[in-house]
């Protein structure tokens, strides 16, 4: 298995200095309210909030800097004081950052580092310099919930950050969301969107027993950005992964869906990996996430030959709320049969 990971995560506590950076669009300019309530919630949780200059910039001037945006992420990796870094919201164009990434600071002070969508360009280059990445809530998409703060999403967060643990069993919520309540209107912060009850996992390729493997995904149009560049990992990387999946609020048609799978079998990735997990499809009525999972069945089982690899969709992870929180670089156990995802190991030190 080719896995190289450096030296491991510090694991937080209550009373530590988190950086918020934002790698792409200039959400909190223009929704300084939302923002504002991330970090509230942030403070709620017992962290200490720390914003470096481009963190509140327009997006003009983040349009035109994207060195600007990669100096702050340098300098929250560089600084002693912060423990943690989460990215503010997503966007389209934080591809444009990591050439001006310092390499050799981020690899001498790894820390945890969390967001999700356009985030993903940022949580694969971390993995690929060994270090690993947290996939999960950002501050304006997650902690900053309307309404109140779910009780089971925030148990998840202290459980996960906080807790000293050796395996961690991921589970469904009991309740989801993709309501959308526009931010323009100050007042939809008070408002609680509509939750569905979660009606679980759905198995799409049930493999008889357990399967181990080392956790490598994220948004899938955002991997789009990544490949055929030299962020992208090479042939032998996908030995031992289990590949997790999960779409944008574009909501990509299914078609294209299937076009950008039949790129990973063209790379020989389903010949490789372990596991392969979809997030439930956002902005996708009942009919559409049916059709999803009989796009990924076709495309890695009966296209390119997976009947190996156990196959879970409708899963609480991307751009539906709540999600989980998904070491990128760490270790789970997958078992198609029990509906059981498990991490095997802590990607923190104490």
């Amino acid at each position: 298995m080719y896995r190289v990971i450096m030296n491991g995560i510090m694991r937080l506590k209550k009373g530590d200095t988190i950086a918020l950076v934002t790698p792409s669009w200039a959400g909190p300019a223009q929704y300084p309210w939302v923002f504002d309530q991330g970090i509230q919630r942030l403070k709620e949780l017992g962290f200490v909030i720390k914003e470096f200059s481009s963190t509140r910039a327009g997006q003009a001037e983040l349009q035109a800097n994207p060195k600007l945006r990669a100096d702050d992420i340098n300098a929250a990796f560089r600084d002693p004081e912060v423990k943690g870094i989460i990215a503010s919201i997503g966007g389209e164009d934080s591809i444009r950052i990591l050439p001006y990434l310092d390499k050799e600071v981020v690899m001498k002070n790894p820390k945890f580092f969390m967001g999700f969508s356009d985030t993903t360009t940022l949580l694969v280059w971390l993995r690929m310099h060994g270090i690993i990445s947290f996939h999960g809530p950002s501050v304006m998409a997650g902690f900053a919930e309307q309404g109140s703060f779910p009780t089971e999403f925030r148990d998840h967060l202290e459980a996960m950050l906080f807790s000293d643990w050796s395996r961690f069993t991921l589970r469904p919520y009991a309740e989801w969301t993709e309501q959308i309540l526009p931010w323009e209107k100050k007042e939809n912060l008070g408002i609680k969107r509509i939750f569905e009850p979660n009606k679980g996992w759905n198995v799409v390729n049930n493999v008889e027993g357990e399967r181990r493997g080392e956790l490598f995904g994220g948004c899938i149009e955002v991997l789009e950005f990544l490949k055929g560049t030299e962020y992208w990992p090479a042939k032998e990387f996908w030995s031992g992964k289990v590949l997790f999946l999960e779409n944008s609020e574009e909501a990509p048609s299914i078609d294209r869906i299937k076009r950008i799978l039949r790129n990973y079998g063209a790379q020989g990735v389903f010949e490789r990996i372990t596991g392969l997990l979809i997030g439930r499809g956002c902005n996708y009525d009942n009919d559409s996430k049916k059709d999803l999972e009989r796009a990924v069945y076709q495309v890695v089982v009966e296209e390119y030959g997976g009947k190996h690899v156990p196959i879970i969709a409708n899963m609480d992870f991307g751009h539906t709320f709540p999600q989980w929180i998904l070491p990128i670089g760490g270790m789970v156990e997958l078992d198609t049969g029990e509906k059981r995802l498990e991490l095997i190991e802590s990607p923190f030190i104490s």
